[in-house]
């Protein structure tokens, strides 16, 4: 009964590598490489980064490590019931007591920003200004032009009545 975790659980897992969208490429540091939606065997004690990309995406890169969860915890409970020292020791020196962190791996590319997207916006504001800026001028210039037309004669009557 020495190392549970190691007889009933093993020391490899299946990782699971889901995208949205489909069809990217997952890089593990371990040199491993899958096209998304993927399944890969791994031990439970592996360390690593997976870097999901695809054309058109931003890459995203994600830390995975083993971590005492679910199963694991029983395994280590067991042990210090039935197997003791031992056993505990087997199955962390195994990392069968541990399981991969994130798992199912799950990923959403964001796309990558076009340029001239951005630079649109920005061409439309000034033409608009413009256009506002020539009428505004126009109408101004008539009304100022009136007042001052009309205030001749009366300055003109003033000097011949005296």
């Amino acid at each position: 009964m020495s190392a549970c975790a190691t007889i009933t659980r093993g020391t490899s897992q299946k990782f699971n590598i889901d995208s949205s969208p489909t069809q990217a490429e997952a890089k593990l540091s371990t040199g491993q490489t899958c096209v998304t939606p993927c399944t890969l065997n791994l031990k439970r004690k592996s360390q690593f980064k997976v870097t999901v990309s695809k054309e058109g995406y931003k890459s995203q890169e994600v830390e995975v490590h083993g971590k005492i969860k679910g199963g694991g915890a029983a395994g280590v409970a067991g042990n210090a019931i039935l197997g003791g020292l031992i056993g505990a020791g087997v199955d962390a020196a195994t990392g069968a007591s541990l399981s991969l962190d994130p798992n199912p791996l799950k990923v959403t590319l964001v796309p990558v920003d076009a340029p001239v997207a951005a630079a649109a916006p920005a061409e439309v504001a000034p033409v608009a200004a413009s256009a506002e800026a020539v009428a505004a001028p126009a109408a101004v210039a008539p009304v100022a032009e009136v007042p001052a037309t009309a205030a001749a004669p009366a300055d003109s009557g003033t000097p011949g009545g005296e």
